[in-house]
C-alpha cells in the first residue's frame, strides 16, 4: 500500500513525519508525493498556534473528496492537536471519513492500526495520555529509503517539556520531558553518517535540559552529548533546536567553542524584553540574566550568529512594556528574530488571563517589531560583505533555478551562481565570498570548493 504524509508545525512534527515514513517503509509501504496516489493519507498536526490548527482542519476537509472517490482509502490524523481535550471526539463526529485518530504517544502503533482498519473497517481512536516507552527512530532496514539521498537529518534526543510556560500547550500534548540514552542517540547518528548524512540536528523541546531524567548509570548532559556527537566519523556539522535560555550554561558555551563541528548559530528564544512579562510567561529568567548570557556567548564565540523568538500581544502587555521589548532587541542586536502574535491556547494559564489584547493592537505591534528587527538584520548582513564563508550546498535556489542555495554555519542563506566546470551536490562545502546583502538572505560568488573548514566562518 502507498502512503502520503501532510505535516503541519515545527521541526519536531517534521521529524515525527519522517520517522513515521521510516516505520511504514519497514512494514512494506511505499511513500508517494501526492495524496491522490495514496491508499493511506496521514495528517500530522500541530496545536501550538491557532493558524496551524486551522490549516490542518482545512486540509482535512479538502481531502474528503478523495475518500469519496475511493472509500478503501484510510485517512489518519495524528500529532499534538489530537492530544487536546475533546479534540478526538470532535474530529470523529465532524469528519466521519477519518478512520484512525492518534495522539503523540501512540505513533509506533500506526502499522498495526492500518492493518486492523483494512481488515475490519472499524475506526480507531488512541489518544493515550502516557508514554509507553516506544520510540520512533530511524532503523537500519529503512534509513536509506527514509533519507532518499539527503545530506542532513534530525534526531530526537528528548521528548516532552517540563517548563510549562504559561502560553504554551506543548507540555500538555507532548507530556513531561523524557531523554533518550546517549548510546541510542549516538547509534542512530552513526547509522545516519554511514548513509551519507553530513549534518545532524539534535531535537528536543528544551535540549539544554537533556539528561536530567536519565538514570545514574546513563548520566550525560547536553554539553557532553554534543562533544560525543562531534566524534562521529562523517558528521561535519552539528545543530540543535530548541534552547531555553534559563538552562543554557556557560559550560555549554565553552564546549561549543571547543568543538568546531558545532555550528556557531545560537537560537535563544527571548519571547519578551520586559521582566514583568517574562515572569507572567513563566520563563524563569530576567532580561539582565539573558543579556549576561548573550555577552558571554559573544565573548567566547566572536563569530556567533544569534537568533531568537519573540511574542507580541501577550495578555496584559502595555504599550510601555512593548516598548521595553523594542529597546531590548536594539540592545541585543539579534541577527534575526521569528516574531509571533500571541495565540490563545485553551488549556494554558495565559488563555484565562484578563486583559487579552485586541487583534488590531497585536498586528500593529508585530509590524513595529519586525521593522526594528529587519533593520538590525540587514545591518548584520551588510557587515558580511566581502568576507569569505563556508557554505554547505542545499540545492537550486527556489527563486532562480540557475543559482545554487546554501547555508553558512550561522544558518544564513546564501545564493550564488553554479560553477560551469564542476557538478555540485547537496552537502558539498564551498568557499563563497559575500557580494550582496538583504534582510533575509545573502548573495555570493564561488571562490573554490574544499573539504576543510574555512578560516572565516559564520
Amino acid at each position: 500500500m502507498q502512503f502520503y504524509i501532510q505535516t503541519f508545525g515545527c521541526q519536531m512534527n517534521e521529524n515525527d513525519s519522517r520517522l513515521l515514513a521510516s516505520l511504514l517503509q519497514s512494514n512494506g509501504y511505499t511513500e508517494v508525493d501526492a495524496p491522490e496516489k495514496a491508499g493511506v493519507i496521514i495528517i500530522n498536526t500541530c496545536c501550538v498556534r491557532e493558524n496551524a490548527e486551522n490549516k490542518a482542519l482545512g486540509y482535512l476537509g479538502s481531502i474528503k473528496k478523495l475518500y469519496e472517490e475511493d472509500r478503501s482509502r484510510i485517512i489518519v490524523i495524528c500529532g499534538c492537536m489530537m492530544q487536546q481535550k475533546g479534540m478526538a471526539e470532535t474530529i470523529k463526529s465532524k469528519y466521519r471519513y477519518v478512520k484512525i485518530i492518534m495522539g503523540t504517544f501512540s505513533a509506533s502503533r500506526l502499522p498495526e492500526y492500518i492493518a486492523e482498519v483494512s481488515a475490519t473497517g472499524r475506526s480507531i481512536i488512541d489518544v493515550e495520555e502516557h508514554y509507553d516507552g516506544t520510540e520512533l527512530k530511524h532503523t537500519c532496514a529503512t534509513v536509506e529509503e527514509a533519507l532518499d539521498g539527503d545530506y542532513k537529518a534530525q534526531v530526537n534526543i528528548s521528548y516532552g517539556c517540563n517548563n510549562f510556560c504559561s502560553y504554551c500547550i506543548v507540555p500538555y500534548v507532548r507530556g513531561r520531558e523524557r531523554s533518550r540514552s546517549a548510546a541510542d542517540i549516538l547509534e542512530e547518528i552513526q547509522l545516519l553518517a554511514e548513509y551519507g548524512v553530513k549534518e545532524v540536528q539534535l531535537l528536543g523541546q528544551n535540549v539544554n535540559s537533556y539528561g536530567k531524567d536519565l538514570p545514574e548509570e546513563q548520566a550525560c548532559d547536553f554539553a557532553a552529548l554534543l562533544a560525543q556527537v562531534c566524534q562521529v566519523p562523517g558528521i561535519q556539522r552539528v545543530r540543535y533546536m530548541t534552547s531555553h535560555p534559563r538552562d543554557f550554561s556557560r559550560h555549554l558555551v565553552d564546549v561549543i567553542q571547543e568543538n568546531p563541528k558545532v555550528c556557531r548559530h545560537f537560537h535563544l528564544p527571548l519571547q519578551a524584553g520586559c521582566d514583568e512579562l517574562l515572569q507572567r510567561m513563566n520563563r524563569g529568567y530576567t532580561t539582565a540574566y539573558y543579556g549576561e548570557l548573550l555577552s558571554y556567548i559573544r565573548s567566547r564565540v566572536p563569530d556567533a550568529v544569534v537568533t531568537t523568538d519573540l511574542i507580541v500581544g501577550f495578555p496584559g502587555e502595555t504599550e510601555e512594556q512593548f516598548r521595553q521589548t523594542l529597546d531590548f532587541i536594539r540592545e541585543c542586536r539579534f541577527d534575526a528574530a521569528y516574531t509571533f502574535i500571541y495565540s490563545q491556547r485553551s488549556g494554558t494559564p495565559a488563555a484565562k488571563m484578563p486583559e487579552q489584547i485586541p487583534e488590531d493592537v497585536k498586528k500593529d505591534r508585530l509590524q513595529r517589531l519586525m521593522d526594528v528587527q529587519n533593520e538590525i538584520s540587514l545591518e548584520h548582513n551588510r557587515q558580511m560583505l566581502g568576507k569569505i564563508y563556508e557554505v554547505m550546498v542545499e540545492g537550486l535556489s527556489k527563486n532562480n533555478k540557475s543559482m545554487l542555495s546554501g547555508r553558512t554555519e550561522g544558518n544564513k542563506i546564501v545564493v550564488f551562481p553554479a560553477p560551469e566546470d564542476e557538478e555540485l551536490h547537496p552537502g558539498d562545502c564551498l568557499k563563497v565570498r559575500i557580494t550582496g546583502a538583504h534582510t533575509w538572505n545573502l548573495e555570493g560568488e564561488l571562490v573554490s570548493s574544499f573539504e576543510s573548514v574555512c578560516e572565516t566562518e559564520c
